[in-house]
């Protein structure tokens, strides 16, 4: 069995892990994934950024770009946490770090991972919450076609 674990720093998280594992532990995983998609906030090279009238210099390209890199670096931090959770409770476990849209990213991660379960927090950091799911989590039952999504609360 292949779980992808979805992870986005919130406070639910906790919880997701504390049901992945559970659910891992009893199950003959041959593969468990931790991952965590971000939109990118600060992309200086993106058309929204600067215009005609207000263009960007180096310099602050180059800050945006240091921002980033640090931004990505917490994050894959975070991850290697997750790993580490796993790991003491004897578990294998990996970390992926994508880029894009969460949703959309997720699926289609699980599709080419070849997953049988996306485990998710029903609820994240999303500015505006869903009065029973998150948009994320929503997103990802109505378009994961190939396995189970468990959905923890």
């Amino acid at each position: 069995m292949k779980i992808l674990v979805c992870l986005d720093g919130s406070e639910k998280s906790k919880k997701v892990l504390e049901k992945a594992s559970q659910i891992a532990a009893g199950c003959q995983v041959n593969d468990l994934a931790v991952i965590h998609v971000y939109e990118p906030r600060l992309d200086p090279t993106s058309p929204s950024w600067g215009s005609r009238s207000h263009s960007l210099t180096d310099e602050d390209n180059a800050y945006m770009c240091r921002l980033r890199e640090q931004e990505k670096e917490e994050r894959q931090k975070y991850l290697q946490e997750a790993v580490k959770f796993f790991e003491e409770k004897s578990l294998k476990a990996r970390a992926i770090l994508k880029e894009g849209h969460p949703a959309h990213t997720i699926v289609s991660t699980a599709t080419e991972e070849g997953s049988d379960m996306i485990v998710i927090g029903s609820r994240g950091l999303g500015g505006l919450k869903k009065v029973f799911l998150g948009s994320v989590s929503s997103a990802v039952i109505q378009e994961a076609d190939n396995c189970t999504v468990a959905v923890v609360k």
